[in-house]
């Protein structure tokens, strides 16, 4: 090979290792820089300056508290068997008018149902005609009549009176005749209530003992919440309840504990009472009820408005983290006390939004979209 050819082949070469020795230095550069690079925090926001009191932000301390202990579990609405009655014929009958129905609010006596029976109109003949006697015995005096007829006269009248009221008559309409037809009687309501039931038709034959009417006082009702014996233990006569209908709290209180196992469940029935207001717990209605038992010490909690649910279903609250900067961090509502909540997954002291977290939350997530743009 010539002289030359080699002289520039050997120029050749060096530029070559000049080159990558160039590439291998800028490299570890390139690495270096991207090992600084810090990915972005999704879960703080920083307002501008003025922004914290245009969206009227709070912030509070949470402290450990001492609150009631909660215990979990479901119930069915009930009537109130103490303010509940049945409307029945005590003879055989047959329904001759409808007064009242499903779902109306009866008067205690209002009359309910138009009945006609045999019986009754042999009672009600029976009746008159005893009455009429002991009204004449009455005035031709004992003196004249006897002292033991003039007490069977009275005896009898009685007698025959008393067996209409046991027929289900009021006594008014055992007294002397009036314009209604022999053996028509009506039956009243014995107390205040509203129908829940009524599963009769006109011109039906009904035999002795037939419910014709279930009346229940529904702003007065029960509530059965079926536990664990274990559970049940803890829970005392007089103990304070509250049940979730609607998204509304009732509050109630634990009036009896049942004494005998489900056989079925293996639980305890504990009865609530509930003064319900409005129209909103019914009989057969299934519900989430809360009962207290003891406390629970150093508990830390918030009120709704510090909460705020996210895309992921997740709860989460937002905490102060500097001069204008606030941290969204994920926790677990252990109990739910209405206006407040007991959470988990939180430190004692931190600060806490508790006026303004949706205005952090739009903020945070407007933060979000610029970066995925």
């Amino acid at each position: 090979m010539k002289p030359r050819k080699i002289m520039t082949l050997m120029i050749l070469l060096s530029g070559v290792a000049a080159l990558s020795a160039c590439d291998s230095k800028r490299e570890p550069a390139a690495t270096s820089a991207k090992a600084e690079a810090k990915p972005a925090d999704t879960d703080a926001v920083t307002l501008q300056p003025g922004a914290e009191a245009l969206a009227a932000i709070k912030v509070e301390t949470l402290e450990g508290r001492t609150v009631p202990g909660l215990l979990h579990a479901q119930g069915e609405v009930q009537a109130n068997s103490y303010q509940s009655a049945q409307v029945t014929t005590r003879v055989p009958a047959q329904v001759v008018r409808r007064l009242a129905r499903l779902g109306d609010k009866v008067t205690a006596g209002q009359p309910l149902v138009t009945l006609s029976s045999v019986e009754v109109a042999e009672a009600q003949g029976e009746a008159h005609i005893k009455a009429r006697e002991w009204s004449r015995v009455q005035e031709l005096g004992e003196a004249v009549v006897g002292g033991r007829r003039y007490v069977e006269a009275k005896v009898a009248a009685q007698q025959a009176r008393s067996k209409l009221v046991a027929y289900g008559l009021r006594a008014a309409d055992t007294t002397t005749p009036n314009s209604t037809p022999l053996g028509q009687f009506s039956l009243t309501a014995p107390r205040a209530g509203t129908v829940l039931r009524d599963n009769f038709v006109e011109g039906e034959h009904i035999e002795r003992g037939r419910e014709l009417f279930y009346l229940a006082d529904e702003s007065d009702v029960w509530v059965e919440a079926n536990v664990s014996p274990q559970s049940a233990n803890g829970i005392t006569e007089g103990s304070s309840a509250r049940v979730k209908v609607d998204d509304k709290w009732l509050d109630g209180k634990v009036i009896q504990k049942h004494h005998l196992i489900d056989e079925r469940t293996r639980t305890i029935a504990v009865r609530i009472a509930i003064k319900a207001s409005g129209n909103h717990l019914h009989a057969g209605e299934f519900v989430d009820c809360r009962i207290e038992t003891g406390q629970i010490h150093n508990a830390l909690t918030v009120p709704n408005d510090a909460l705020y649910q996210g895309i992921d279903s997740a709860w989460a609250v937002f905490v102060q983290d500097g001069a204008r900067r606030y941290r969204r961090v994920k926790v677990t509502i252990a109990d739910d006390y209405g206006d407040t909540k007991r959470i988990e997954g939180i430190r004692s002291g931190a600060r806490v939004v508790t006026q303004g977290a949706f205005f952090l939350n739009a903020e945070l997530s407007k933060g979000s979209l610029g970066d995925a743009d």
